[in-house]
């Protein structure tokens, strides 16, 4: 089978993370099995999703982990021009969820798989699938913590994100966090009598929004990144029933992304400083059963690789070309970095500017870069 034919096949998975992905990996088994691969799972607590794992390749050697997550965004709302699960080339580009970001490299690394049992391989290469990427790189996790254990650590990890083949060896930390804000209701012409939810809700916005700005006006900068300093965002807030009623609750998530330089938890028990010294006993001198509770929503490690660490130079030479970049979205490589302290790069066909929107897609000519890529890789772990 031909790349462009496993991603067809991969599409037609709906693997949106709020499903399960187990069809998926059963039939990626069932095709490693007819080239002689063996493959295993690591599940979730559920059971209901897993990550697979495959080795090619000598056991007692470094070897390179090609490592792709096979879940995507939902396509809810979205006016796409074709049926979103179902691969569609026109004009030289195969549409479909999931194209880019990221089933078009797990699909060229599958469509390797007899090239790789061909060669005498000396650098055993290692396909790593994982799930939930997309919610917070938590499926992940788990094959990290069996990786630990290998008995030969692997020499080097490539997440193959769509990077338009460019080598790409940093990204930001990221810290997603919910905030719910327990004020006390009542009528609005007694407000001063109760506690309003949604008004400390925005004073503690003001507050993440403030260390924004000073983070841009005073902080450390990155060239590599486009916004080269670390940023603070609140997304979402919401609060209240109608004018006349005091709210008694809101809810707001926020963010932040940082660069090397800056601790994100360090800036997140920040907020929660502000809120504990001096936004609840305001609130609870009032109403003392009120309060303000934080969630983690996801936490993405940043990944940041040295420009002349071996695996860059070693994928530049492979993908042809010599330059880096840094991007602005997470991936999974960090945690290779952090939790395994495997040199990690990331590199992928495809264009991150088409993925969770309508009409993605990823070009024919993008899928061959890729296979060729792989090819190069393999040719230089043969023995």
């Amino acid at each position: 089978m031909t790349a462009q034919d496993i991603l067809a096949k991969l599409i037609a998975f709906d693997t949106v993370s709020r499903n399960t992905n187990l069809p998926l990996i059963e039939w990626v088994e069932e095709y490693l099995t007819e080239h002689g691969v063996a493959s295993h799972r690591v599940y979730d607590e559920t059971g209901e999703k897993a990550n697979l794992i495959a080795t090619i390749g000598p056991k007692d050697a470094p070897g390179i982990i090609l490592s792709g997550h096979v879940d995507v965004v939902p396509v809810d709302g979205q006016p796409w021009s074709t049926d979103p699960f179902r691969a569609t080339v026109i004009d030289g580009r195969l549409y479909g969820r999931g194209s880019s970001d990221m089933k078009g490299f797990c699909a060229c690394v599958l469509a390797a798989v007899p090239e790789m049992t061909a060669a005498d391989l000396a650098t055993p290469l290692h396909i790593l699938l994982s799930y939930d990427e997309e919610v917070g790189c938590i499926g992940v996790r788990g094959a990290i913590r069996e990786i630990v254990d290998w008995p030969v650590k692997p020499r080097a990890c490539i997440v193959g994100e769509p990077t338009m083949m460019q080598v790409v060896l940093g990204h930001k930390t990221k810290r997603s966090i919910r905030v719910t804000v327990r004020g006390k209701t009542g009528h609005s012409s007694l407000a001063p009598t109760y506690v309003n939810a949604v008004e400390y809700a925005a004073r503690l916005t003001v507050f993440i929004s403030d260390m924004g700005r000073e983070l841009a006006a005073t902080g450390a900068v990155d060239p590599l990144y486009d916004v080269g300093h670390t940023t603070a965002h609140v997304g979402m807030l919401h609060g209240g029933t109608q004018l006349n009623i005091v709210p008694d609750e809101a809810v707001f998530d926020f963010e932040f992304r940082a660069i090397r330089e800056d601790d994100a938890d360090a800036m997140v028990e920040g907020v929660k400083t502000y809120a504990r010294e001096t936004l609840e006993p305001a609130m609870q001198a009032v109403a003392p059963e009120t309060g303000i509770d934080f969630h983690t929503i996801s936490e993405v490690d940043g990944l940041d690789t040295a420009p002349d660490a071996e695996v860059v130079s070693f994928t530049k030479s492979l993908a042809q070309r010599n330059d880096h970049a840094k991007v602005a979205f997470g991936t999974e490589g960090g945690l290779f970095q952090t939790m395994a302290d495997i040199p990690t790069v990331v590199i992928g066909p495809g264009d991150i500017g088409r993925a969770h929107k309508a009409d993605e897609y990823i070009t024919l000519d993008e899928i061959a870069a890729g296979s060729a890529f792989l090819s190069r890789l393999i040719d230089r772990c043969r023995a």
